[in-house]
């Protein structure tokens, strides 16, 4: 690959569109493209000058190459991108089947010689990467066929009590009852270790009015961490009120658990008084053992009309008791987010992880944090 500083092709601004399905490609191309790398290189691009060909080159090389072995292939999948040219083929590493790049040109009718590029990214891998309140009816839909492609897991912890095991530690007890059994002559040495069992995961999900347009994929996210491990996941809905829904949520059928969750929760689209209700849960539930030891994951905009300093001093409680406490904010992954709102400082210092979660991107990415809390 040469990069040149020749215009793009169609002589204007590349869309983001475009953009992502190149960062798309890649990915099927075997390279380790994260929403993070996504996110700089449109960023990059945008500080650059989009309708030049070298500026998007060196962008998405320095923002989506993890190291110089992947630069033969970032060159290979960039000349099949933008010029057009098929010959250089996008090689398949994996069996993947997410994503599809068809390129077209259309040279004829163009005097100056420029060729238009058309591309078709996968609707698919662009849907995972789009904001879910910016979605269509028809994007929603398909969207909720997607979170079936999210794998959960369950975070562990070390158990108090040794098991027998093949290795570890001895066990003097078992290994002198083989000895009195063997009346004192040299007998099998038996060893112990401690086990691991699955550590409780507790999801708050604010449904405010605020959090109208996600609080239906936080919904979905969180059917299917319960349905997981239907014994270790405890959700609850918080606004005006708190609602336990994990009973709604242990139905199997998405659809049927949503709208069984839905006509428990009173609050819905109401006001938010977040202190409060993290206060009646950590009463309630909290010091009776549900958010002890556990991951806490608080799904929120941190929008507080409450006390300010009611809510750090809750979340400081929270952190007291949990393992882990996770807070979910949608408008982390957007650009120009700034943690500023009274909420979001006030409970910030008692916080493991602030997460984005405005796409499906993004729940795949707080699952990974959850499982490996």
């Amino acid at each position: 690959m040469t990069a040149t500083g020749s215009s793009a092709p169609g002589g204007g601004a590349m869309p983001d569109l475009a953009l992502a399905g190149f960062a798309a490609a890649l990915r099927y191309a075997g390279l380790g493209v994260t929403a993070d790398r996504v996110q700089l290189f449109l960023q990059a691009v945008a500080a650059l000058d989009p309708t030049l060909t070298a500026d998007v080159y060196w962008a998405g090389r320095a923002a989506l190459c993890s190291g110089p072995d992947d630069t033969a292939r970032y060159d290979e999948v960039f000349a099949a991108w933008f010029s057009g040219d098929r010959s250089h083929g996008v090689a398949r590493r994996t069996p993947q089947t997410s994503v599809q790049a068809a390129l077209d040109e259309a040279a004829e009718g163009s005097g100056d010689g420029d060729r238009t590029l058309k591309v078709s990214a996968s609707t698919t891998e662009v849907l995972r990467h789009r904001d879910v309140a910016e979605l269509s009816a028809a994007d929603r839909a398909e969207l909720a066929r997607l979170f079936g492609t999210l794998r959960p897991k369950v975070p562990v912890r070390r158990a108090t009590r040794q098991r027998p095991s093949h290795r570890g530690d001895i066990d003097p007890r078992r290994t002198l009852r083989a000895q009195l059994r063997q009346v004192g002559e040299p007998a099998r040495v038996h060893y112990r270790r401690r086990g691991v069992r699955p550590r409780r995961v507790v999801v708050l999900i604010d449904v405010s009015g605020s959090m109208r347009p996600y609080a239906d994929s936080l919904l979905r996210l969180a059917h299917m961490m319960v349905q997981q491990a239907p014994r270790t996941v405890e959700v609850f809905t918080i606004g005006t009120r708190l609602t336990r829904v994990t009973p709604a949520l242990r139905r199997r059928d998405p659809e049927f658990a949503l709208r069984l969750a839905g006509d428990v929760v009173p609050d819905w689209s109401g006001g938010t008084r977040l202190g409060e209700v993290l206060k009646v849960f950590l009463d309630r539930w909290g010091q009776r053992g549900t958010a002890r030891r556990a991951v806490v994951v608080v799904c929120s905009d941190g929008w507080e009309r409450g006390d300010a300093s009611l809510l750090g001093a809750q979340l400081q409680r929270l952190a007291g008791l949990a393992h882990r406490v996770v807070w979910l904010n949608p408008h982390r992954g957007k650009r120009g987010y700034e943690p500023v709102q009274a909420g979001i400082v006030a409970v910030l210092p008692h916080l493991d992880d602030l997460v984005a979660g405005h796409s499906l991107a993004s729940f795949a990415e707080l699952l990974e944090v959850v499982a490996d809390a």
